[in-house]
């Protein structure tokens, strides 16, 4: 990086106008119009340029995250940061008009959420990566490494590893009251691959299917892509409201669902609502996708069966993962497929399917649930998650000093707070991010176009009391 380019890190102002994350985007986009910055440059890091800066990190990996999902610049791991080498400097001398101020990673692109290059505190769907047994993970590793056979260098079993779809099952069997044979489980690498299994083995373009609202964006987005039109179904405090779904779209190919804890706002499909879903399936000949993304964690209780469980006419389909109670990294998840459909589901994975997951990773899990640690990790993530999430929400409204109050939820990884008035969250969560806080607006989650406000935070990695109240205290301050 040139010497010129250096002078133009005086310090940033505030202004309410312009965000601190968006002055310095506006400032690397400019240099690299004028010359200043040449393709193949390499950038400060986030650390070095925030402390010369005197701002958050936060603030910094914000800029670069625009930058690089516009094509400015180029991220290559621990190699850093660089301007994009394939840059053409003539088509940047006259910039098209930039994005508006409040613009965020994503919002140019519907149903995609933006997540910080490094995990930040309160950062949705992660584990508490400080209590995952890694001893015992790295020695069931070091056993499987021990005892490889050239066999176990082949590609992947295209449904998935035999002793890891067995583990599943007789799992799901005792926790999730789900009757289910080996040959029912296939392997994916997450919530994503199952999805497109489901679409490319029974659904048809052109079709149409429910999808909570508020919901998971990305699920939004996997429909879209397989030329399905996502209907927005409204849920309240029983869950997704079925006789909704059936005047919006009765005639809806498939259902997407997280009965367990709706995602996001956690509450639990309610029996009758569950059976009148299971029946308008079974009536006009359609599919249920069952998401229990974190159906281990209820805190008021024990946790709720399944709905495949109560599924008598094989109608629903059931996606689970391990990148929520193990690690994200992980990558491995799991569908469960009715019995009249194992024999699709095999061609159909045969041939697009076959499993992405390594064999020593499939090897471990299967291990790791076999021996008990797997059963003996998710007791002891409920009860330290209990003690987490009671402690964040004690220390968070202390920091917001009675103008706020969490929303009670029997059960997930994270909490929800509303906003009071028409306050909309996603200046108030941007402005968080620049402080290092990584919350999500509840709008960015709705279909609607009136979506209600809310701010999303996990409490799953929040290892501290003083960070919840550090963050209400930031809340508090902005309203």
């Amino acid at each position: 990086m040139t010497q010129p380019f250096l002078d133009t890190f005086a310090p940033l102002a505030e202004r309410p106008d312009t965000p601190l994350y968006r002055q310095l985007y506006e400032r690397v986009q400019a240099a690299i119009a004028a010359g200043t910055l040449s393709p193949g440059d390499r950038m400060p890091s986030a650390r070095a340029l925030a402390k010369e800066l005197g701002v958050a990190r936060g603030t910094i990996e914000l800029a670069y995250s625009l930058l690089t999902s516009e094509g400015y610049l180029l991220a290559r791991g621990q190699a850093g940061t660089v301007v994009n080498p394939q840059l053409q400097l003539q088509a940047l001398a006259t910039p098209s008009a930039p994005p508006p101020s409040d613009a965020r990673p994503g919002d140019e692109t519907p149903d995609v959420l933006w997540r910080p290059s490094q995990l930040l505190p309160f950062q949705m769907g992660v584990s508490a990566l400080d209590a995952f047994p890694r001893k015992i993970w790295a020695r069931l590793g070091a056993r499987y490494l021990r005892g490889m056979r050239p066999a176990d260098m082949d590609y992947p079993p295209p449904h998935g590893l035999p002793s890891l779809r067995s583990a599943i099952a007789s799992y799901l069997q005792v926790s999730r009251g789900i009757d289910c044979g080996a040959h029912q489980v296939f392997i994916t690498s997450g919530w994503r691959s199952s999805l497109a299994f489901v679409a490319h083995a029974l659904l048809s373009p052109g079709g149409r299917a429910w999808v909570e609202d508020p919901g998971y964006p990305l699920t939004r987005q996997i429909l879209r892509q397989f030329g399905l039109e996502p209907v927005p179904v409204r849920v309240d405090a029983q869950g997704i409201d079925v006789q909704h779904g059936i005047a919006q779209a009765g005639d809806a190919q498939l259902a997407v669902v997280t009965p367990a804890h709706q995602s996001p706002l956690s509450m639990a499909l309610s029996l009758p609502r569950r059976q009148a879903l299971l029946d308008w399936a079974a009536t006009h000949d359609a599919w249920v996708v069952e998401d229990d993304y974190d159906g281990e964690y209820r805190y008021a209780s024990r946790p709720l069966p399944a709905l495949a469980s109560l599924d008598r006419h094989g109608r629903v389909f059931y996606a689970g993962t391990f990148s929520k109670v193990l690690f994200p990294s992980i990558r491995l998840g799991y569908l469960v497929v009715p019995q009249a459909q194992v024999a699709t589901f095999e061609r159909v994975g045969r041939a697009l399917f076959a499993a992405a997951t390594p064999t020593m990773t499939q090897a471990i899990v299967a291990d790791f649930i076999a021996e008990g640690h797997f059963a003996r990790h998710i007791q002891r993530m409920r009860r330290l998650y209990g003690e987490r999430r009671a402690e964040t929400i004690a220390a968070l409204e202390r920091g917001l000093e009675g103008r706020l109050r969490v929303e009670p939820s029997p059960g997930g990884m994270h909490l929800v707070l509303r906003l009071p008035g028409e306050r909309s969250d996603r200046p108030l969560a941007d402005r968080l991010l620049a402080d290092g806080i990584a919350v999500q607006a509840l709008s960015r989650w709705s279909a609607s176009a009136q979506p209600d406000s809310a701010l999303l935070l996990s409490f799953t990695n929040c290892t501290s009391p003083a960070q919840a109240q550090r963050l209400g205290e930031l809340i508090r301050q902005a309203l």
